[in-house]
Parts: structure tokens; sequence; C-alpha cells
């Protein structure tokens, strides 16, 4: 089986129709996408509008479509934001730590995640991706776990010392989709995270991922 590729570096986030350059205007996207995030908990997705968003975000909804085209676009700007929030919350983690093993690196990208899907308002319905199109509609975006472990490669290999290659990034992208399968059925079964699967997740990550960080 070849290898997967990496996804691109960070950079804009491609959702996006324009920038911010002034202050203002990025205190208005980040409105907009807290407003996005808080009604996607109160409505899910299918009843997410963005004229229902400009109005819990105080905006015209001109503001709305300056930066994203339709709702997928602005739920995906906010799936890249979160994974942005994601990576630093690991890094103040890491940093954190008396000291690198392995299983403390493990433990501290899985408890930043956890913490975020208990906390953090529309984690549970976009996390780090949209959900799926309905026919015939576009998305314009790539695999999200792809880009979430291609995330991560980085993040786990600095604080130990070890170089980021193809078999590390396919170990990763193995553990991003099996930890995002038995989450999601942890939060299914309990709205905190069911303790047991959630202990049978990190027991699973250790024993896979944690002898290539070694």
């Amino acid at each position: 089986m070849r290898a997967p590729k990496a996804a691109p570096a960070a950079g804009p986030t491609p959702a996006l129709r324009r920038a911010p350059v002034q202050q203002r205007s990025a205190e208005r996207l980040a409105r907009i996408l807290d407003a996005c995030a808080e009604l996607l908990d109160e409505t899910g997705y299918e009843q997410l509008s963005t004229r229902a968003v400009a109005a819990r975000a105080g905006v015209p909804i001109g503001s709305v479509y300056r930066f994203f085209g339709n709702k997928r676009a602005m739920a995906a700007a906010l799936a890249h934001r979160n994974l942005d929030s994601y990576a630093a919350r690991i890094t103040a983690g890491l940093a954190a730590l008396p000291a690198a093993d392995a299983f403390a690196v493990i433990d501290t990208v899985l408890d930043a995640y956890i913490t975020m899907k208990r906390t953090v308002p529309g984690f549970g319905l976009v996390d780090f991706g949209i959900p799926a199109a309905a026919p015939g509609e576009a998305t314009g975006d790539e695999d999200p776990n792809l880009r979430v472990a291609d995330r991560l490669c980085g993040l786990l290999a600095a604080p130990l010392g070890r170089p980021v290659d193809e078999t590390l990034l396919r170990k990763v992208l193995v553990c991003v989709e099996a930890t995002d399968a038995l989450l999601r059925l942890a939060f299914r079964t309990d709205p905190a995270g069911d303790p047991a699967l959630v202990a049978e997740t990190r027991e699973l990550l250790h024993a896979y991922l944690g002898p290539s960080l070694a």
C-alpha cells in the first residue's frame, strides 16, 4: 500500500473569500465563527443558515458573504480554526510536561481533544471537518483526518527528537481514524465521554503509536 501524501502545510483558511486585514475585520470574522459554533449546537448543521449566523453575530448579512460564499464554507472555516486551536493546546500542554516521553505526549494530544469535545461550542458537529456534502454539493476541502494527522506528526515528533517520515504519518493517520470513531462512540454513549471507552482509546494509542515515538 502506498503511503498517504502529506496534507498541505497550515496557511490561510481556503474557505475564506477574503482574509481579514484590519483588526476590526478579524474581530468580525471571529464573531461570525463564534455564532456559527453556537448555532450548530442549537439547531444542527442542516438548519444552520448564514442569515441566522449574521443575526446572532450582530453583523449585516453582507459581512458574512464578504467572507463566505455559503454555510458550508463558513463551517469549513470553523473547522480550520478548531484545528489551529487544537494545535495551540497541544503545544502548550507539551511545553508544560516535566519530561517528554512517548506516553505523556500521546496523553497530551488525546486529552486536548477530549477537552475540546466537552467544552468547545459546535465541536460535536464540526470538529476538524464538515458534515458530508448533500448530493451535488461541492466541498472544496481536503480529507480532514489527513490534515489533522499531518499537523499532529510534527507536534508529536518534535519534543521526542523523532523525525517525521511516511511511516509516522501513516501510523498517526491510523490513530486519528481510530480515535475519531472510538470517541464518537464514547460521546454518543455519554455526553461527557464514556470513561471506559476513553480508557480503551488511550490504551490503544499507547500500544500502537507509543513504540513508534520511543
